[in-house]
């Protein structure tokens, strides 16, 4: 083959190598099989003093609580989480694996550098050139011994003094060999399984970023459910204590009656019994204030009580805003990250499709060195040392005993799991939504009721305070109207909670907003 041919050749390799055909299925991105055109459809909904409307979500949603505390914490708690800081590490781990897939895109070029001291066997190989030492000698009287033509010729033995039929003694002396170079290779992708594999691990590190945005809105979300707990608690600490000393009160009174003979000991027992079942919530309470305190704290990564100056003070219960936006329906797939990481996962599964179909096909391999070899140091940059080689090379899969069909049929099966999880995924964020709306909804109505309770619960036992102290009525009436008032405004405060914990649980639903809000550690792609 003439140099021009070669040539040419070597320009073809070069361009089937750049923009050869990639098999294997592309993806063309998922696409929900069903949406609501609303959030609210055909459901009947009252009037409520918090109304969930379809306007563009915030992605710092909790500011919609206006607690200062609240957006305080939730700034922090992005670069504190070590969840969120493993998460990035593994972000990171998907990047690196990204780097290692698409070198395989350039050629491969080393360089290599030797020296050896050697000494070849005379027994060895280079007894292949001439019989043994001391052959001749050894064979039996009248016997012929025949040697290779290289022995026959007896230009070793006429030339470096050696015995015909033997490898001379300088053909086996200890030498020096120095050597240095480059060798260099590179994969023509003729079929594009290079490329398919780049196109999967793109697609892991797309993957891996939105396990640590879900995982951040996850984070976000129990942060605020955790602050809006701990001031329920610390409220119902207060109710108690309020009411604790109302009880303290008409033990007080009771107490005095007794002893101007006006009600007997029984009312006394009664109020004193009243007191000690007060005081008894107390530590309950108590210690759901600290647990709450160090769960947040574990949140953003301190030790047990390290927040408890910050929080120990109470603090009203974060209220819920007149108007709560929710997006639109066709939003929720580009705002929830578990979609977004099931689409990923699905299109890597499909350029693994890839991979697997361009194994079937032959492999080329452009490779080559070039280098100088001497015996002797000074001679290394001598050209006339040089040595090289240049050429391709093909693998053909002949007989693998159904190795590359069954990795073929593995990866289309994965992948079409891959598609079944993201229906599923896309399927259960609609149910997380219509499923906090509906808490959302139910949970305000019955605060309306409660409080109408609490200001029921609240004339009666003023009413029965007065009729006692007037003799119209036993200090058992007090006792009941005491007891009921507690426990209503104990389910009012638990419900004013459980308002905005539904809010906290619907804005996870919704995916926490949209896009980036906050830097994470390796989030960049």
């Amino acid at each position: 083959m003439g140099v021009g041919a070669r040539k040419h050749l070597f320009g073809l390799l070069l361009v089937l190598g750049a923009g050869g055909c990639a098999v294997g299925p592309d993806f063309k991105g998922a696409h929900s099989w069903w949406s609501p055109t609303s959030w609210f459809g055909s459901r009947p909904r009252a009037a409520l003093a918090s109304e969930p409307v379809p306007e563009t979500v915030d992605p710092n949603w909790w500011q919609l609580f206006q607690d200062p505390e609240l957006t305080s914490l939730e700034n922090r708690v992005a670069a504190a989480n070590l969840d969120i800081r493993v998460a990035g590490l593994r972000l990171a781990e998907s990047r690196a694996q990204l780097t290692v897939a698409q070198a395989d895109q350039f050629p491969r070029l080393v360089a290599d550098g030797s020296y050896t001291r050697e000494r070849v066997s005379p027994r060895g190989v280079l007894a292949l050139e001439g019989a043994a030492p001391g052959a001749a000698a050894s064979a039996a009287p009248g016997t012929t011994t025949t040697t290779n033509s290289f022995a026959s010729q007896g230009s070793v033995a006429n030339g470096l003094g050696g015995r015909a039929g033997a490898v001379p003694n300088t053909a086996a002396a200890p030498f020096n060999l120095w050597q240095y170079g480059f060798d260099a290779s590179w994969e023509l992708d003729l079929w594009g399984r290079v490329r398919r594999q780049v196109e999967s691990s793109r697609a892991s590190l797309a993957q891996a970023r939105e396990m640590q945005r879900n995982q951040l809105v996850s984070v976000q979300a129990e942060l605020a459910r955790d602050y809006v707990e701990l001031r329920g608690a610390q409220r119902k600490l207060q109710i108690t204590q309020e009411n604790l000393d109302a009880d303290r009160q008409s033990l007080k009174l009771t107490q005095e009656r007794a002893a101007g003979g006006l009600t007997t000991q029984l009312d006394v027992a009664n109020a004193q019994a009243q007191v000690s079942t007060a005081a008894s919530q107390l530590p309950q309470l108590e210690q759901q204030e600290t647990q709450t305190i160090n769960a947040i704290s574990l949140l953003l990564g301190q030790p047990p009580s390290a927040l408890a100056a910050e929080l120990r003070e109470p603090r009203p219960i974060p209220p819920v805003p007149p108007s709560v936006p929710v997006g639109l329906p066709s939003e929720l797939t580009r705002r929830r990250p578990d979609i977004r990481e099931a689409e990923a996962q699905l299109h890597a599964a499909t350029a693994e499709i890839g991979v697997a179909i361009a194994d079937f096909f032959p492999q080329v391999t452009l490779s080559g060195s070039v280098g100088i070899q001497a015996l002797l140091a000074k001679n290394l940059g001598n050209w006339g040392a040089r040595q090289y080689g240049l050429g391709p090379s093909i693998t053909v899969p002949i007989f693998e005993a159904g190795r590359l069909r069954g990795t073929l049929e593995l990866r289309r099966q994965q992948q079409q799991e891959a598609a079944i999880n993201y229906q599923r995924t896309v399927l259960q964020a609609l149910h997380d939504v219509d499923n906090a709306l509906a808490a959302y909804d139910a949970e305000q109505r019955r605060r309306v009721q409660l409080e109408q309770a609490v200001a029921a619960n609240r004339q009666a036992l003023d009413l029965a305070r007065q009729r006692y102290t007037q003799g119209i009525s036993t200090f058992l009436d007090v006792l009941d109207a005491e007891r009921s008032l507690l426990a209503a405004e104990q389910q009012l405060t638990d419900s004013t909670t459980t308002v905005s914990t539904n809010l906290v649980a619907l804005y996870k639903a919704l995916g926490g907003g949209w896009e980036d809000t906050y830097p994470l550690q390796g989030s960049d792609i």
